[in-house]
């Protein structure tokens, strides 16, 4: 019976070695099943139809242009004179209406340069603060399980209420250490506020880093600050990068605690600054732009050349 079983797959491949219309027509069927497989498979990306090229193209173009139509609105404003901008057209007359000197003027009435350095101190400052803060954070947080888990919520719940009900004692607790009136107090407020946003987001890379690999260094004699330091640390890089760029935004664009607690000018950022345009009966709407595209433009570029790690950590982040 075996030798009788061996021998049958013999005699079928003789059989089709004899008789080429059995093999011409397995290779036809062969080919005509390669064929619908191939039509069946899904189409990637580069294989999209040109319909919906043109939907993701015209998509594309929707976004630049609301992300680009408040800096035209700003560059429009500012060559415009406060009589011009008050007839409610949203262009200039003409080219010989255009009140250039609205951008000089703007750094005559506040130390715009100044005020700018103090922007970018503040929110690198803080980036650092919360970078300090929030990598440990993280680590418990998402090392803890569930209960890290309902720390993370809780500490992104306090983050949601509203920042005036802590002005008032942050200003009493700056004010006992001499921090009033300067740029490493508001650093050091802002770098604390962010820290729960940056622990919500560096949760989920930690939780992607292996906890073999730290037992496996702790076997090595290494502690948990140094495992956290060597090898948790440098995995989720990408994620703190995308944190602190986040965070760095945040706190350049804040402007209570900013002007709660400095108030004198060598302290004050530049969203403070921009408020001085705005006096009791009138407001100076070109000097105000003029100095508002100082310090936008530098936000817009920094947004640019880090979009490739922003995006990338912050997609990294998701995908648990």
């Amino acid at each position: 019976m075996t030798q009788l079983a061996d021998q049958r797959p013999i005699a079928a491949a003789q059989e089709a070695a004899v008789d080429p219309a059995v093999n011409s027509s397995s290779t036809t069927t062969s080919a005509a099943e390669l064929e619908q497989l191939r039509r069946a498979r899904p189409r990637g990306p580069h294989r999209r139809s040109p319909l919906a090229q043109v939907g993701v193209r015209l998509a594309l173009a929707l976004v630049a242009v609301v992300a680009l139509a408040p800096v035209a609105f700003l560059v429009s404003l500012s060559v415009r004179s406060t009589d011009d901008v008050l007839t409610g057209s949203w262009l200039p007359g003409g080219f010989g209406e255009l009140a250039w000197g609205n951008w000089s003027a703007a750094f005559r009435t506040i130390p715009l340069a100044h005020m700018l350095a103090n922007s970018w101190l503040v929110a690198l400052g803080s980036a650092l603060v919360t970078a300090v803060v929030a990598v440990p954070g993280a680590y418990v947080t998402a090392r803890a399980g569930k209960r890290g888990a309902r720390l993370s919520a809780a500490l992104l719940a306090g983050y949601c209420a509203p920042p005036v009900v802590a002005v008032l004692p942050l200003f009493f607790l700056l004010k006992e250490v001499g921090l009033t009136n300067s740029v490493v107090g508001l650093a050091l407020v802002n770098g604390l506020a962010n820290a729960p946003v940056a622990v919500w987001l560096l949760d989920s890379f930690v939780r992607r880093v292996p906890v073999e690999l730290e037992e496996a260094a702790w076997l090595d004699g290494l502690s948990v600050a140094g495992g956290l330091r060597r090898i948790v640390l440098p995995l989720i890089a990408p994620g703190l990068v995308a944190a602190l760029l986040v965070c760095t935004f945040l706190a350049y664009g804040e402007f209570l605690f900013a002007v709660s607690f400095a108030q004198t000018t060598a302290s004050q950022p530049l969203t403070v600054g921009l408020s001085l345009f705005q006096g009791d009966r009138t407001v100076q709407f070109g000097q105000q732009a003029a100095a508002a595209l100082v310090g936008v433009v530098p936000v817009y570029v920094l947004a640019v050349v880090a979009q490739r790690w922003l995006v990338g950590g912050l997609s990294q982040g998701a995908l648990k």
